[in-house]
């Protein structure tokens, strides 16, 4: 018996991967967010299978759940949001299960801030402008540890990807301001991947006023940093005709960089 703790991904079910799609459709219990999840991830669970949504479960209920599955010898699709390892409120209950003796494997799926940089067409590290994406979020009724707060991680100027901040976002522009600039480009993308996505562009001094008049409150991810709309930024040495790897050799040379 194993529980398999599977990021469902950021809702659109065809972004599933082919293990999470496996497990699903063969496990006897399903155990599912079902806040987050659409029923469509969940649909493939074969028609004997026990399928619960644990939205309204308190962390003892769900492990109740598990402890029976493991009792009867049943396999367990614990099924999650977007990537297990990124703001899963996965740990507790990893912890819990290794308390108890019961294995688990994690299966990684797409995060919601990479659902949402896709949907912004937007690569978030570019050559010489930000090599650097911070995962983050608004310090909420979940208080932030020393030398994390916003204005802390803003003197780095990198990439921001906030989680769970939708509802702080007045709170977000206002610390991170004195360091990025009331102009620096922020996206909202509600719902990345799903039917009923949203996106709204803005700066840091607007985007409060403009997610407010389209009434987004939830399910979002708040995406910071000049990478947004920079055009102007250097290639890639990657592919440059003077640049050598392991698996193509420099097509010219590199140019002096001597004084002659």
């Amino acid at each position: 018996m194993k529980v398999y703790i599977i990021g469902a991904g950021p809702g659109d079910p065809k972004l599933l991967t082919l293990r999470a799609a496996e497990l699903i459709s063969s496990c006897p219990v399903v155990l599912y967010t079902g806040s987050l999840v659409p029923r469509e991830a969940i649909a493939m669970a074969r028609a004997d299978a026990k399928v619960l949504d644990s939205s309204g479960m308190t962390l003892d209920e769900i492990i109740d759940v598990i402890v029976a599955a493991r009792d009867a010898n049943q396999d367990v699709a614990r099924v999650h949001t977007g990537d297990p390892s990124v703001f899963g409120s996965t740990a507790e209950q990893m912890r819990r299960l290794d308390h108890l003796g019961i294995p688990f494997e994690i299966i990684p799926g797409v995060s919601s801030f990479t659902a949402a940089a896709a949907a912004l067409g937007r690569e978030l590290t570019l050559p010489e402008l930000s090599q650097t994406v911070i995962l983050t979020r608004a310090e909420g009724r979940t208080p932030m540890p020393d030398r994390e707060k916003l204005g802390d991680l803003a003197r780095h100027r990198a990439t921001l990807a906030l989680f769970l901040s939708i509802t702080l976002l007045r709170e977000v522009a206002d610390s991170l301001m004195p360091e990025y600039g009331s102009d620096c480009p922020v996206a909202v993308v509600h719902k990345a991947s799903c039917p009923d996505q949203k996106i709204v562009l803005g700066t840091l001094g607007d985007i409060h006023t403009r997610v407010r008049e389209v009434g987004i409150k939830s399910q979002s991810m708040i995406i910071v940093g000049r990478v947004l709309t920079s055009n102007d930024f250097a290639n890639s040495r990657l592919y440059a005709p003077d640049f050598s790897h392991r698996f193509r050799r420099a097509k010219v040379k590199a140019p002096s960089t001597e004084r002659e």
